[in-house]
């Protein structure tokens, strides 16, 4: 599904191929074939009734059509029909519903099922419509998709189908998309690529690749969006698929974290991740030029590092227990290679 539909067809079209999967799947087909309820089937009905017992299956088609209730709202008050009207559903209720179906699809048989009721086209539908969609129900959408593409090979091959890597970057880069968007794009993006060897292909192939990268990184984006692209990076250059060519490509990415993500003023998270990176690009081979030229500024730092951390005390000492374990190995590796 290509960013799309803005090209001259119909940017809706994802809310109407919902539309049709749920009333396809939802029991509105025809029912001659109805027989009267089993004695056992009255019995197991009444159980569920009074233990409280939720079918999830059932949950999800009632989100979804709770969903595209509000998405049709949304479309019309667009067009400028129903200005006036109030809305089927508060932009909180809904967000907590899809909450909840986030929930749901964490398991692998109801992520299967949200991808046969056509739900991937809608939450893609969904993230794109910046201007007439909320952000906060946009947000979930983007959450939902990165729940169900995380080490789901069937989801992930989908979604590579519909070109939702290209989609989602042209997303990134709209003009008026925030950071907070940003970053759910990134991890939805990283959630589809990360442990699919075609996706992180088609990644690195990828024109705004670098462009996602330099952005995602940059010391000006949120804490978020940099944790997450920082992670990305990480997964996609250390994977089994990944090597030093791979390496060598992202080398602006590498250098930009070797040069900005180790210092004092970038926060421990992401400082600890940043030297176990490295020292994984080190222990796989896949070390790129100019970190091999950085190598002796690196240890220098390093040194300076493991000196400041070993003066702490108290709280801040066991704070920084992680990252000083970390320089010292990555030191150790560095003097043997």
């Amino acid at each position: 599904m290509s960013n799309t539909s803005k090209g001259g067809g119909n940017p809706w079209a994802w809310l109407g191929l919902l539309k049709w999967s749920l009333s396809y799947s939802d029991g509105t087909r025809k029912n001659d074939d109805i027989t009267p309820m089993s004695k056992e089937d009255r019995e197991f009905l009444e159980k569920v009734m009074a233990e409280g017992i939720i079918d999830e299956n059932e949950r999800m088609k009632f989100i979804l059509q709770e969903s595209t209730k509000a998405m049709e709202y949304y479309r019309l008050r667009a067009m400028g029909t129903n200005p006036d009207s109030d809305p089927p559903i508060s932009d909180d209720d809904l967000e907590d519903l899809l909450q909840e179906l986030r929930d749901i699809v964490e398991q692998i048989d109801y992520a299967r099922a949200f991808c046969s009721l056509q739900g991937l086209p809608f939450l893609i539908g969904c993230m794109d419509e910046a201007k007439n969609i909320p952000e906060n129900i946009r947000n979930q959408c983007g959450g939902i998709l990165s729940t169900l593409a995380q080490n789901n090979p069937d989801v992930q091959k989908q979604l590579l189908e519909m070109g939702a890597i290209k989609s989602l970057s042209d997303l990134f880069f709209v003009e008026d998309t925030t950071m907070k968007m940003k970053a759910k794009i990134m991890q939805a993006i990283s959630a589809i690529v990360r442990n699919h060897e075609l996706a992180e292909q088609v990644f690195c192939k990828l024109d705004q690749a670098h462009a996602l990268f330099a952005e995602g990184l940059n010391k000006s984006s949120s804490q978020q969006l940099q944790s997450r692209t920082l992670f990305f990076l990480r997964a996609l250059l250390t994977s089994d698929a990944g090597d030093a060519k791979r390496s060598q490509l992202f080398e602006p990415a590498i250098s930009f974290v070797a040069e900005n993500y180790l210092g004092e003023s970038t926060p421990p998270d992401l400082r600890e991740s940043a030297v176990e990176f490295l020292e994984q690009l080190w222990e796989q081979n896949r070390v790129t030029t100019t970190l091999l030229e950085r190598k002796q500024a690196l240890v220098a730092f390093g040194v300076q590092r493991i000196s400041a951390l070993r003066l702490l005390e108290g709280e801040e000492k066991e704070f920084a227990a992680i990252e000083l374990e970390r320089w010292e190995s990555f030191l150790v590796l560095l003097a043997r290679s």
